[in-house]
């Protein structure tokens, strides 16, 4: 009875000197517990944790880095393609504007033999005019003398009336 009256008696409001005592030794003991098999290893994992956040910045920062360094490469690659572009438009400008005026040229010059080649025709056709020309004439000028001849044999009167009749045949034909 007495443990009953014992609580009945108890007020958290007034402590007494051997609860006090005995809560302090208990507190001292939970808290060496605490220091020894806790507080330790808190300590250990909160030091483990921010090692591993540090790490993540720190890969992360390295990762960022890196990232920009790949753009900055992708952007030097990416205007060399650009310049590399240009230079092979430019050069397939340079040999079309090569091949257009090398076709110009060849053109030119087979539009000269053409022009030359019928001249030579035309030429080579007024030659054999002329030279066809001048046998007719020949002949013409053959059959009269050899008329005249027969005629020179039978008198002059005649002859001459037979020379202006050859000469007018002549001119028109």
């Amino acid at each position: 009875m007495e443990s009953i009256l014992f609580l009945a008696d108890f007020s958290v409001i007034r402590p007494e000197p051997g609860l006090m005592v005995w809560t302090l030794v208990i507190f001292a003991i939970f808290w060496f517990l605490m220091a020894k098999f806790a507080f330790k290893p808190i300590q250990q994992a909160l030091k483990t944790r921010e090692q591993d956040i540090q790490d993540a910045l720190d890969q992360a920062k390295k990762a960022r880095e890196e990232i920009e360094g790949v753009q900055a490469k992708n952007e030097q690659i990416l205007m060399e393609a650009r310049e590399e572009r240009s230079k092979i438009l430019k050069e397939a400008k340079d040999a079309k504007d090569a091949i257009i005026s090398e076709a110009k040229e060849q053109a030119k010059a087979e539009a000269e033999k053409i022009v030359e080649r019928a001249k030579q025709d035309i030429e080579n056709q007024r030659m054999a005019s002329i030279i066809d020309m001048k046998n007719q004439i020949g002949n013409f000028a053959l059959e009269i003398a050899q008329k005249i001849l027969q005629k020179e044999m039978e008198g002059d009167k005649n002859h001459e009336a037979f020379v202006k009749s050859q000469i007018e045949n002549i001119k028109l034909n």
